[in-house]
């Protein structure tokens, strides 16, 4: 029987834990703000992904909004114009360990998205593995329209997964793309009907966790880790993270159930 536990962090994020598919989901629900990422927020978005990472049970990630208009607007404007030079350096730690902790967990994760997911909000989607969409979504890295830069991953995020000229193009014309050039452009890996994005996004992860979880990390480990290295290395990576796998409790079940006709019981190690 299934059973959804909740924790809160802060005001602002939540974490749901299914225990039946092993599909976490990672909410952002700051619905005043659309979601734009304050201090607050990037703090307790940190803390829920530092509690995440350690939790073995956890096979996928699902990140989603409770914001009917928005997956997020970004970094909160309204509260940096108040800032002076030593907020805005004293806070960029914060900034970067909230998204580094999205893209930095070890499970596989999928961005529910709707509306508007733009500068900082578009950079969490671009965190994850996976885009699922509908569309009313809206993208775009507008930083240099208000004198900044992408900082939340987006100059090395957005290349690699569209190309260099065309990253550039979208970050020095600071423009938003629609649902459907995203779509075309390898913005979004799923564009679904309107507001389906959460329902097929944590369809998905339940399809993902249903694998065996020592083989989903390690997957993603060679996928991360082996991106943009020559062949030979990245290939030393992929071994790398065979060996992880090749003698693990996952392998001996997964070959056994497979023999036996039933499905995989994972003992997760």
């Amino acid at each position: 029987m299934s059973t959804v536990s909740e924790k809160r962090y802060g005001e602002w994020i939540v974490v749901r834990k299914d225990s039946e598919t092993h599909v976490a989901e990672l909410v952002l629900d700051r619905p005043g703000a659309m979601n734009a990422v304050s201090v607050e927020l990037a703090t307790r978005l940190a803390e829920a992904c530092t509690d995440l990472a350690a939790d073995l049970d956890v096979r996928a990630t699902v990140l989603s909004s409770t914001h009917e208009r928005a997956f997020c607007v970004g970094a909160d404007l309204k509260e940096r114009n108040s800032f002076t030079d030593a907020d805005m350096g004293r806070h960029r730690p914060t900034a970067r360990a909230a998204y580094r902790g999205v893209l930095e967990l070890p499970m596989p994760t999928v961005a529910a998205v709707h509306g508007f997911a733009l500068g900082g909000g578009f950079e969490l989607a671009l965190s994850c593995d996976l885009i699922v969409a509908d569309p009313s979504t809206v993208v775009g890295l507008p930083e240099v329209s208000v004198g900044v830069i992408p900082g939340g991953g987006g100059t090395q995020l957005l290349p690699r997964r569209v190309g260099s000229a065309r990253a550039a193009e979208l970050i020095f014309s600071a423009r938003r793309v629609e649902a459907g050039e995203a779509h075309r452009l390898g913005l979004l890996d799923q564009l679904v009907e309107e507001g389906q994005d959460r329902a097929e996004a944590l369809a998905l992860g339940a399809r993902i966790a249903a694998n065996s979880p020592v083989g989903l990390r390690a997957a993603k480990r060679a996928l991360r880790t082996g991106w943009g290295l020559d062949l030979r290395a990245g290939l030393e990576i992929e071994d790398a993270a065979w060996r992880t796998i090749a003698f693990s409790g996952d392998r001996a079940e997964g070959v056994a159930a497979f023999n036996e006709k039933r499905k995989p019981q994972w003992p997760g190690e």
